[in-house]
């Protein structure tokens, strides 16, 4: 197995973009034009995601994301605010100047409005191949505004699929458990004046572990048109790091705000509310209106998607495909020192 997004410096990708002007939007007037002034699209998500709108023929590019989701509307299109994909596709189509149905962007976990990722993943396809990555991976960077980053860019073999071919994805939720708000955690973390009881909330942790019916943890969403609501949940663990609770979460996929609703469940556990084996009672009533008595989903400026996991040989670069980029620094030459 091979993990598209690790702890911090990690997972990038690169591209060489195509040779033309298209490149003057700053990130502000992109973002400007994509909420105001462009003219509505139709949304090709779902037949992207089903297969339906992949070319036959063609070359496939994968991108690990990271983004400060404050501001946007959540990853996935929508005509009427501004999103991650959103503007992604807007710097697509001013590199390779191909039509936003012929890029058939999709990513590899739809997140929330206000939530945020270290290594969402996506993939693009072109009709045309690049020498280099470097190039479009730092035009792409150029163009986003900077609370979307492209950390990593590489060539993928046809069959890879950003959401079909992933093993498991890891979100992590953080609680600030002191009195007082760290100010500059604010947007990130969720914070909770209630003491709680890490040990209460690791017993109730381990309920969840394991092939579930997670329906009871699930809101309704239309983008799930064939719900399947059993999941495997590989780990749970709280970590504790000061007055920050990690709630790390590792399994085959998620329903609709189901890692929210677990987490706030954990909650009232580590409030001592309810005991740890309330998980177990919740979750084999398969039933949404049971865990209503004792909660509602947290907030989601604490979730990040931390992780997307695939299987090595989804991954391996295909022949005549440019190397993987993953950013490069500046460097000076001494000639250009400059005097003291």
């Amino acid at each position: 197995m091979f993990t598209l997004s690790h702890a911090p410096p990690r997972l990038s990708f690169a591209g060489a973009f195509h040779k033309s002007g298209g490149l003057a939007k700053s990130p502000s007037r992109l973002f400007h034009s994509l909420s105001v002034g462009s003219p509505p699209l139709k949304d090709l998500s779902d037949e992207r995601e089903d297969g339906r709108m992949l070319p036959s023929l063609g070359y496939k590019w994968c991108l690990i994301i990271s983004y400060d989701g404050t501001r946007f509307s959540g990853w996935q299109y929508q005509t009427s605010t501004p999103t991650v994909q959103c503007l992604l596709e807007e710097a697509l189509i001013q590199i390779t100047k191909l039509e936003r149905d012929h890029l058939c962007v999709v990513g590899a976990s739809r997140t929330d409005a206000g939530v945020h990722a270290w290594g969402q993943v996506a993939h693009f396809t072109t009709p045309f191949n690049y020498d280099s990555l470097a190039g479009v991976h730092k035009a792409l960077n150029g163009l986003l505004p900077p609370d979307i980053r492209i950390r990593e860019m590489r060539s993928v073999p046809p069959e890879f699929h950003a959401r079909f071919s992933v093993t498991s994805k890891i979100y992590n939720y953080r609680i600030y458990n002191d009195t007082i708000m760290d100010p500059f955690q604010r947007l990130h973390v969720y914070h909770s004046t209630y003491k709680l009881n890490p040990a209460a909330m690791r017993d109730a942790a381990k309920h969840f572990v394991g092939k579930h019916d997670f329906s009871a943890f699930a809101n309704t969403s239309r983008n799930d048109r064939i719900p399947n609501p059993v999941k495997n949940i590989f780990r749970f663990d709280v970590i504790e790091t000061g007055p920050v609770l990690h709630l790390e979460v590792e399994g085959t996929g998620f329903l609709y705000r189901q890692v929210r609703n677990m987490v706030a469940l954990l909650l009232q556990v580590g409030r001592e509310a309810v005991p740890p084996d309330i998980v177990s009672k919740i979750l084999a009533s398969r039933d949404r209106k049971e865990l209503a008595k004792f909660t509602l989903a947290v907030p989601p400026h604490g979730l990040c998607l931390h992780a997307v996991n695939y299987n090595e040989d989804h991954l391996q670069r295909p022949p005549a495909r440019p190397a993987t980029s993953r950013g490069r620094h500046h460097t000076i030459s001494k000639c250009k020192l400059p005097y003291y």
